[in-house]
């Protein structure tokens, strides 16, 4: 008889999850980085590995306001181009999970919504588990804006390429 195992509930921890963006313009690169994921994954971990007989789950959210570069111009003009204050949070909702080669790495496949947009997204993920009540996944993924309907920034010389890099670290504590 197989024993059927219960997803463990995980909240993810703001202050230990961060986003790192990196584009490119005709001046100079561009670069953002912010902490403050919000949300939760629902995975079964059990003997400090992730069992994908029971589907995991995950949504999470942020604040479109934290996304700042430091450079006053650039961070004005991507509040405007984001209209921040008509979409102000970024989701996600996992939809799928699947294992590929190497070491605790999966494909996630999951809606991504953002500039009141919403595309499946799939990308390669490294999923750890850090120790009985931690866990953490980090990947990384190249969007190009203009599917979210965000044309991409034209000033004078100044022209950003379309395609931005986008890493993630999420860290995410066992909820009790």
């Amino acid at each position: 008889m197989t024993e059927t195992r219960a997803p463990i509930r995980y909240r993810i921890v703001p202050e230990r999850s961060h986003l790192w963006a990196d584009g490119h313009s005709t001046l100079h690169p561009i670069h953002l980085e912010t902490d403050g994921f919000e949300g939760f994954i629902e995975a079964d971990t059990t003997d400090g590995s992730l069992h994908l007989d029971v589907a995991p789950k995950a949504s999470l959210a942020l604040d479109a306001d934290r996304l700042k570069s430091g450079n006053g111009l650039y961070d004005y003009e991507l509040e405007r181009r984001l209209d921040m204050r008509r979409y102000p949070r970024i989701t996600g909702e996992v939809r799928s999970v699947v294992p590929v080669e190497g070491d605790n790495r999966v494909r996630v496949e999951g809606d991504l919504s953002f500039h009141g947009v919403t595309n499946r997204v799939q990308g390669d993920v490294t999923f750890r588990v850090l120790d009985a009540d931690t866990i953490e996944i980090e990947g990384e993924k190249v969007i190009d804006m203009r599917s979210f309907g965000v044309k991409p920034p034209k000033m004078l010389i100044l022209r950003v390429d379309p395609e931005i890099k986008i890493r993630a670290r999420l860290v995410a504590e066992r909820e009790r």
